[in-house]
């Protein structure tokens, strides 16, 4: 069987604390097996425009601590990519590329869109092995994702600080965090910082609802709330025309039917885009308490890694140079208690982790009083 002498390594999607530290396990523990290993430059984009660079032991030292990624990052997806006017699938040119540097297997760094998009490589033939990053926490069938820990210690942090305000002019503050489809982050944060309202996107919420708990609170005494919200919570109205109009397009038969309900989703989403404002004011009429507004925004995405990211990724890192001295692609490296697994990509993809209902957070959070909206 063929040794395995020459590896890419790319960051794709958004960036997140513990990149660095897991570009640096997987480097190390690679030359350390006599492997050499190529930088990617900025995502996929790299592997389509060839920008590579050498990852030696002087390149990797240093960057455990530093935030970002040494080696960029981007959106672009391989097959659907828009060049010279046309929306073009260049995963051959991919494929092209990884030969003419000799690389014989590609490490992807990302959530759940780099895992599609590696997937998408993978059955192009391309040897591919991924590692699990998120500060939403949603990549599936991992126990933790990189950069989550240290964006909910940002969170906590946040809404730490923000009870003296809130404590101090009598106010409700709404704090939005990140967390467009799932509300790890917000939950997290919420129930650790003592949030009195956590508002996740897998929970529909009454606006009615919110203000009863927030004047409760007033008529006990305590005459200021914190509401977490996560940026992609929605009412109740929202959610059910949201679920309406995506049952729609699950059964659209023709393209102009799957184009008007295409709109009608993006026009859903727009109309979303300053839903937090919009519950600011809400309820700023329905308590008769000011209400401000603080969103946290990329904040949450930066800065210096965690320990336990440090952990994490060092651990998946080193855990993936062993599984591709072993020959062992087309699979996403899973955090699995104090170790590391193999998932096939194809049970990754396209699939995404949801706050579950009945998980532990929720009931911890219910039994000291939280209010969720519903």
């Amino acid at each position: 069987m063929k040794r395995i002498k020459r590896i890419g390594i790319l960051t794709a999607g958004g960036d997140c604390p513990g990149l660095n530290a897991a570009i640096r396990g997987v480097g190390k523990a690679a030359l350390g097996r006599g492997i050499e290993v190529v930088g990617i430059r900025d995502g996929f984009l790299g592997l389509i425009d060839n920008h590579t660079l050498p990852l030696d032991r002087h390149s990797l030292a240093g960057i455990l601590t530093v935030g970002g990624t040494v080696l960029g990052t981007s959106r672009v997806k391989p097959h659907r990519i828009e060049r010279r006017g046309r929306i073009r699938d260049l995963r051959n040119v991919v494929i092209a590329n990884c030969q003419k540097n000799g690389l014989d297997a590609v490490v992807c760094l990302g959530g759940d869109g780099t895992q599609k998009n590696a997937l998408r490589l993978s059955e192009k033939g391309l040897q591919v092995i991924t590692l699990p990053k998120t500060i939403d926490n949603d990549v599936v069938l991992t126990d933790t994702s990189f950069g989550f820990d240290t964006a909910l210690g940002i969170a906590t942090e946040a809404l730490d600080r923000l009870h003296s305000t809130a404590h101090s002019h009598h106010r409700i503050i709404v704090v939005e965090l990140m967390g467009h489809r799932v509300g790890w982050l917000t939950l997290a944060a919420g129930l650790a910082g003592g949030a009195d309202v956590i508002l996740i996107p897998e929970i529909p919420y009454s606006v009615e609802q919110i203000a009863k708990a927030i004047r409760r609170r007033s008529q006990m005494g305590t005459n200021f709330s914190i509401v977490a919200i996560a940026e992609g919570a929605l009412s109740r109205e929202y959610a059910a025309r949201f679920r309406k109009a995506k049952l729609r397009k699950s059964r659209a038969r023709s393209e102009a039917a799957l184009q008007r309900v295409s709109a009608e989703l993006a026009d859903l989403d727009q109309h979303h885009t300053g839903n937090t404002l919009r519950l600011s004011r809400e309820l700023e009429q329905r308590t008769g308490l000011e209400c401000r507004v603080s969103i946290l925004g990329y904040v949450q995405r930066g800065g210096t890694p965690s320990a336990a990211d440090r952990l994490l990724a060092t651990r998946l890192g080193t855990a993936c140079a062993e599984l591709i001295q072993d020959r062992v692609f087309g699979v996403m490296v899973a955090a699995r208690g104090d170790g590391a697994q193999p998932v096939p990509l194809d049970r990754v993809a396209g699939h995404r982790k949801e706050v579950p209902l009945d998980h532990p957070w929720i009931a911890a959070a219910r039994a000291v009083g939280t209010s969720f909206g519903d």
